[in-house]
């Protein structure tokens, strides 16, 4: 059902976008269809004109009759003749020209009819087709809504109201901070790899980039934490039981790294994803990715969507999303709290339920880890990263330790830890007969997105002049 829910929604975005494009040009040809009703009074008024020798109004009318004329017409090029002569002082032969546009409006004005009369039939079918898939997609859409109703009313009791105007304004200027970014990187590709250019074109475009980026770095930073979607929107727009993911308050700081700056920039592109983010995009071929956030912070983290707790009665709130989410991933840490959540996940959750990710170079949080579980993990290399291995459970409890590489002789271009655990963690679900693929390309979906995102604003803008045109009639 999701896929077609996808599929249905995508064709009836397509669908909606050719439908006004045509409605557009329709809507234009009608209105210059109407327009032209006006030329008989035009048409007198340049015969008075041409009476009073008065230029300037003769060549006002030519203006009116350029701008209104159907392809093919003719009264146009008569006042063109007309106003030509009238400028060289042969009023005699612009009356003449001028007594011509009154029997040639009926034909022109027939031609607008007959163009406006085609283009209404041409977006009439695309409308009715573009009509019947949006109401399917709102209809799947509504039964989306329905599906994770349980879970959007636990979750919406615990995220902050904010303004309605906040994340549709904040996603604008998000937006135009990704186009600038885009604009700045461009910029500086062409300066630097472009030789065909001269080079003062080239110092152009480096200082429009040089100074360009930073701006684009500072919008999307300020505005960014402002567009997100609240957990109770995120959980809202899926089909599938959220992913609920815990961790230490503490470990926000190192996931909010952004890596991966020389592998971006190698492939073209500007990395702005922390290292959450990255891991919340692959965990989001499961679903909807929630978790708690900081109490009082003034703006949310970016990466998993958050809720928030009440302090003295967060451990009931972690029951009620740990029974509704389809996974539980946990990332362990020092906190008592982490621990709290560690044992009720092994204690009332089956076993293929739960991920965990343990954080490299600290041996103590093994060791504390294996007193609670029914089976020891066994041996892995515990170097000192970001995460070093991930834990996932089969029947019975056996452990599925995957260590996180890169791994000894494996080539390495990037440098994204969150790409590694990612990997890890479909090897290990993997290994427990829960298969996704794709994981760790994923880490990188929402990059691309950003920049599709960008490439859409072009047809969005091809869409918005066609309608300007339609209203002032350019």
């Amino acid at each position: 059902m999701r896929t077609w829910s996808r599929i249905i929604t995508a064709a009836a975005v397509v669908l909606g976008y050719i439908a006004l494009l045509l409605a557009f040009t329709a809507g234009t040809d009608l209105r210059k269809s109407a327009g032209f009703h006006d030329a008989p009074a035009q048409a007198a008024a340049l015969g008075a004109a041409i009476d009073r020798k008065d230029v300037a109004e003769i060549r006002a009318v030519d203006d009116w009759f350029d701008g209104h004329h159907p392809s093919g017409g003719s009264a146009h090029v008569s006042t063109s003749l007309a106003a030509d002569l009238a400028e060289k002082g042969r009023f005699e032969r612009a009356r003449s020209h001028a007594n011509d546009v009154s029997e040639e409006i009926p034909d022109d004005q027939a031609l607008l009819d007959a163009e406006s009369e085609e283009s209404g039939a041409r977006a009439m079918p695309w409308l009715v087709v573009a009509a019947v898939f949006g109401v399917a997609a709102v209809l799947l859409r509504r039964q989306r809504r329905a599906v994770n109703a349980d879970v959007v009313e636990v979750v919406s009791r615990l995220v902050p109201e904010r303004p309605v105007w906040q994340r549709p304004v904040f996603l604008v200027v998000t937006g135009a901070g990704y186009v600038l970014l885009v604009a700045g990187f461009v910029a500086v590709v062409a300066a630097t790899r472009t030789n065909e250019l001269p080079w003062a074109v080239r110092g152009l475009f480096l200082a429009g980039g040089v100074v360009g980026l930073p701006i684009a770095y500072l919008v999307l930073r300020y505005s960014r934490p402002r567009a997100v979607r609240g957990a109770a929107q995120a959980v809202r727009a899926d089909w599938r039981r959220p992913v609920l993911y815990l961790r230490d308050f503490g470990d926000d700081q190192e996931a909010a790294v952004v890596d991966g700056q020389t592998e971006t920039a190698w492939t073209g592109m500007v990395s702005i994803l922390s290292r959450e983010e990255q891991l919340i995009g692959a965990l989001g071929a499961f679903g909807p990715v929630v978790a708690v956030g900081i109490p009082g912070e003034p703006l949310p983290k970016l990466g998993a969507a958050r809720f928030y707790l009440p302090g003295d009665e967060w451990q009931a709130g972690v029951l009620e999303l740990m029974e509704l989410a389809q996974l539980i991933v946990l990332r362990l840490g020092d906190g008592d709290g982490v621990w709290w959540e560690v044992d009720q996940a092994c204690a009332t959750h089956p076993p293929g339920k739960l991920v965990l990710l343990i954080p490299g170079g600290r041996p103590h949080l093994v060791r504390k880890l294996e007193t609670r579980l029914p089976k020891p993990l066994g041996r892995f290399v515990d170097e000192p990263k970001w995460t070093s291995a991930v834990v996932a459970f089969g029947p019975d409890w056996e452990p599925q330790v995957r260590e996180v590489g890169p791994f000894p002789g494996e080539k390495q271009r990037t440098t994204r830890p969150a790409f590694f655990v990612a990997r890890a963690v479909q090897e290990a679900l993997g290994a427990v007969g829960a298969h996704r693929r794709g994981l760790s390309v994923r880490t990188s979906s929402h990059q691309l997105a950003i920049y599709g995102r960008v490439l859409l604003l072009v047809p969005g803008l091809f869409l918005v002049v066609s309608f300007l045109r339609m209203i002032f009639l350019w």
